[in-house]
């Protein structure tokens, strides 16, 4: 909708986690290192833990592009919410093996065979688990065990672990201690500075090809954005494409500080002043809103219109 104002190519603060608009700050850096270095080094099992909305999931698309390119055959469970025979299973079908009416142990079996066959051939196989917190102790048990498909030098099966940090709490009870020692590489994500914000914001913007001058955000609502998303690039992400689509309503360029404010307050991230208002100030601002949503629903129906020109 806003991408003719403002220059862009593309949108650049969709939630959904685009590889393309990957910003490399060194915390991130240091937890993809760690997934490339213990996934080619056969390492075995390595946690990544991150609040919610750091990138866990950015961190994940990354890697799995990579093993692609690699030719690492992976498993990727998105849904760890599945009783055990089902995630075997799920894991088995990514794997493009028969399960179809298995029994678990038939499917272990057949996993064995297939994770020889590629270690024979040189070839690394992982197994990608996200949202792992919510895996319960009796599947991270299961889990566990398909360490123990192994060479006398190295692990058969590569496993990640991506989760919120609650993930840590579940891994320090004492009834998975011996998963936790099994755990050879651990990285913490963590919310982005001030400095790395800014850097962030500016660094998608870029590669959505907008220009340099002038810019899509004033100074002060950089500033805003740092303070009321505290560094989250979900929350961050949110702030930006919500006060662009706000800055083109209002044909107004660069976002300002107070559109960052509104857009902070419809979405609860700092609780709404409540001045005390008249019937009369209520009308007014009723009206304002009423005649800026007509403003932008005339802009869209004009852009519509010239793209329909232009295609004749």
């Amino acid at each position: 909708m806003y991408k003719q104002f403002f220059g862009l190519t593309r949108n650049p603060f969709e939630i959904s986690p685009d590889p393309y608009f990957y910003h490399p700050t060194p915390r991130h850096n240091e937890a993809l290192a760690n997934l490339h270095y213990g996934v080619g080094r056969r390492k075995g099992f390595i946690v990544i833990t991150g609040e919610v909305g750091t990138g866990k999931t950015l961190l994940v698309r990354c890697l799995l592009s990579e093993l692609r390119k690699n030719n690492i055959a992976f498993g990727y469970v998105f849904n760890p919410l599945l009783p055990v025979v089902e995630f075997f299973q799920y894991i088995m079908a990514d794997f493009g093996l028969p399960y179809s009416g298995r029994t678990k142990t038939e499917m272990l079996l057949d996993l064995n065979r297939f994770l020889i066959q590629r270690h024979a051939r040189g070839l690394i196989t992982a197994l990608v688990v996200d949202e792992a917190q919510a895996l319960r102790a009796e599947l991270l048990e299961e889990i566990r065990l398909l360490t123990n498909l192994e060479t006398s030098q190295q692990k058969l099966l590569q496993i990640v672990l991506m989760g919120q940090p609650e993930l840590e709490i579940v891994l320090d009870s004492p009834e998975l201690r011996q998963l936790k020692q099994r755990v050879s590489l651990r990285c913490q994500l963590q919310p982005l500075d001030e400095s790395q914000t800014h850097a962030y914001v500016l660094s998608r913007l870029e590669r959505a090809g907008a220009p340099p001058e002038p810019p899509v955000f004033s100074e002060e609502a950089m500033d805003r954005i740092f303070e009321y998303s505290r560094g989250i690039p979900r929350i961050i992400n949110l702030l930006c494409e919500n006060s662009m689509v706000s800055a083109f309503a209002h044909e107004q360029r660069p976002v300002t500080a107070d559109m960052i404010t509104d857009v902070a307050t419809d979405f609860r991230l700092i609780s709404p002043a409540l001045p005390e208002e008249t019937p009369l100030a209520a009308a007014a601002g009723a009206e304002n809103n009423a005649s800026l949503l007509r403003s932008l629903f005339r802009m869209v129906r004009s852009m519509d219109n010239q793209t329909l020109e232009a295609n004749k």
